[in-house]
């Protein structure tokens, strides 16, 4: 198992995983066909594309897209099929968290659909909370807004506790 970075060649994987599970459970809106178009504008717009392979193959995806200096958007995260059930969901999230961190996120949000339980679950586990219920203006099977707030780095290099950031001794 390997993550990717922002690899142009993976750009048509992380594509058609998307639309996979997008078209599994919903329907391909204007803003799906929009980002099939251009997939690497993530990342000339400060975000990140990340992909999971295994044996070569890639069955996994996800990106962070920059939604202003403090917090980006987790998006896109698929796994294939004949993966699913075997932890690369959790593997590819604790790496989107870290990856929006490194990229000096000091929150990820991220839209979802309430009737993805097990989407919903892991978010949850990783620190995610709703933030807003309902309809959402850009995308119609997206019902709910959920964030997480990241722990600021130690200027040591190590991540520090949630909470309040201690003092630091000039």
């Amino acid at each position: 198992m390997r993550i990717h970075y922002d690899n142009e060649s993976h750009a048509a994987d992380f594509i058609r995983l998307n639309e996979a599970w997008i078209s599994e459970y919903f329907q391909l809106e204007e803003g799906d066909r929009a980002l099939a178009r251009d997939p690497m504008r993530i990342v000339r717009e400060g975000g990140s594309i990340l992909t999971l392979t295994n044996r070569g193959a890639v069955i996994g995806a996800c990106a962070v897209l920059r939604e202003d200096a403090d917090t980006m958007l987790l998006a896109r995260m698929a796994v294939a099929a004949s993966e699913r059930g075997k932890g690369w969901g959790r593997i590819l999230l604790a790496t989107a968290l870290q990856r929006a961190r490194d990229l000096g996120a000091r929150r990820v949000r991220l839209l979802s659909n309430t009737r993805l339980a097990a989407a919903i679950h892991l978010y949850e586990a990783a620190g995610f909370r709703a933030v807003q219920r309902g309809p959402h203006p850009d995308y119609t099977r997206c019902d709910i807004v959920m964030e997480c707030e990241l722990p600021p780095v130690d200027p040591s290099g190590g991540v520090l506790p949630a909470g309040p950031a201690p003092e630091l001794e000039a």
